[in-house]
């Protein structure tokens, strides 16, 4: 996998646009978060997660995919949070497409909308399409305990996501975020994840000790759920099995 792992967006309606990249332009079009009090949404890690999420995602691609109507209302809670889609693809789960946002949304409009953002418009990708479909894993990640870190090293690695929030040698103000397993994934530590999200968010000079403690740096949980597409259709079939048809 590549260094530039996650991409985020939030509501249309918030603030400007900037482009970051891990050095070879990955990251362009990020959007700055502008509604940093949402940020508590969550707080205690109520458990929220469940697979029918990427069912639900799988559904609303494949039909995107088959010019199918969409499916109906899911199951599951239409609470407000933070979260993230993610696509990959093949045995080695590549990377295939990760936004998502850090405002609070409903959870039935929200995995809708970003199933199909993080499949169709993440930047670094071309969009998926529907031969690739059958080799796609989904995951889901709902954010939550969101606290204001002490210092750049006040998070613990496989534990937290970090957003980081810091000024360019230019003096533009940027933004940047790793979900809790990237560093894990990727065998960082904490210095060098530090290093790789200013990097992901446009800092191009050299990167200082000084440099390193003036970032503000906020730490979250995420509830993580992952789905094949071979379970998904699993499922599917065995729905048509109890109704005599499958929705997409």
């Amino acid at each position: 996998m590549s260094n530039s792992h996650y991409n985020y967006q939030h509501q249309p309606h918030s603030g400007g646009n900037h482009s970051g990249s891990n050095g070879d332009g990955d990251y362009q079009n990020q959007q700055m978060v502008h509604h940093p009090q949402r940020l508590l949404n969550g707080h205690g890690m109520k458990s929220v997660a469940v697979p029918d999420m990427c069912l639900f995602c799988f559904e609303v691609l494949d039909c995107e995919l088959n010019n199918m109507d969409g499916p109906g209302v899911p199951l599951f809670s239409n609470d407000a949070y933070p979260l993230f889609v993610t696509w990959k693809i093949g045995r080695d789960k590549r990377l295939r497409g990760c936004i998502g946002t850090f405002s609070a949304m409903e959870l039935h409009h929200g995995l809708r909308e970003y199933a199909l953002t993080s499949a169709f418009k993440d930047s670094r990708f071309a969009p998926i399409s529907r031969d690739e479909l059958p080799r796609l894993t989904v995951s889901v990640s709902i954010l939550q305990n969101f606290e204001e870190a002490q210092g750049h090293l006040d998070w613990q690695l496989g534990v937290h996501g970090i957003r980081i929030e810091f000024l360019t040698e230019r003096g533009c103000k940027r933004t940047a975020t790793y979900l809790p397993q990237v560093a894990t994934e990727q065998g960082w530590d904490q210095l060098q994840t530090i290093d790789s999200l200013l990097r992901k968010g446009g800092y191009r000079a050299a990167i200082t000790q000084e440099m390193r403690k003036s970032i503000k740096l906020t730490r979250y949980r995420s509830q993580e759920i992952q789905m094949h597409y071979k379970e998904y259709r699993e499922h599917q079939e065995r729905r048509a099995g109890q109704f005599g048809k499958v929705q997409c």
